[in-house]
């Protein structure tokens, strides 16, 4: 199993502790009482180890295809306005992970990253309306080219009830690809895609689908029925 590469940190850690306590129950304490102890402490280890996978995904190949940046269920889809990170109108697409998704993020299109932004906020539920504004959060913005026009489209990872640590290892400057990981967010988290309208792509995933870092396309230019989904 490949595991994300920033995820050292907390892997050996789990296996530092709970592996020497589960030895230790094993004996110290009678194996009736032991049992379960040694079963939590197991149950727990694993899911960390399992948590932070990051399995190899196949990514759609075609012009004008958006993928989804995350692992999880599409909660909502949003207009923005002229105001908006992008400087126009357009929409954002939500993307809510649980505990039990993959938590590596990959970038939804092909582009060069011109900025990054941090904002230190506050830890409220992802799936709350506002968490994108009120959390802990970080916005990438991408030079994306289409038909030889430069349009942005952004990405921000929110931080969540459990999230405590937003992890982006691009900087400013770097080129990505579509399907290419670019970051993590440590437990529970929400991700964004904001498209501009000037791109013509509109999304083709609905609300309450669940959808896969890399290989979903949460949106297309001239639009079709159904979000394409090569995970397997």
């Amino acid at each position: 199993m490949r595991f994300a590469s920033d995820s050292r940190r907390e892997r050996i850690g789990a296996t530092v502790l709970l592996v020497p306590l589960m030895a230790a129950s094993a004996l110290l304490i009678r194996p009736w009482f032991a049992a379960p102890i040694i079963a939590a402490f197991g149950a727990v280890w694993l899911w960390v180890l399992w948590f932070f996978r990051d399995p190899q995904r196949t990514v759609p190949a075609g012009e004008g295809l958006f993928v989804s940046p995350a692992d999880g269920l599409v909660t909502d889809m949003t207009p923005l306005g002229a105001d908006s990170e992008l400087g126009c109108e357009g929409v954002r697409i939500g993307v809510f992970m649980s505990i039990f998704d993959v938590h590596v993020n990959r970038a939804p299109c092909d582009g060069v990253v011109t900025r990054l932004a941090g904002n230190v906020g506050r830890n409220l539920d992802v799936r709350r309306r506002d968490a994108w504004r009120l959390n802990e959060s970080h916005l990438m913005l991408l030079d994306h080219t289409a038909d030889g026009v430069v349009h942005p489209v952004g990405v921000r990872q929110v931080a969540g009830l459990v999230a405590r640590r937003i992890v982006c290892r691009v900087n400013v400057g770097d080129t990505v690809a579509r399907g290419e990981r670019f970051g993590l967010i440590k437990f529970g988290s929400r991700l964004e895609l904001l498209l501009p309208s000037t791109l013509g792509a509109e999304p083709v995933v609905r609300v309450g689908q669940r959808v896969y870092a890399g290989t979903t396309v949460l949106a297309r230019r001239g639009g079709a029925a159904e979000g394409q989904d090569t995970h397997a």
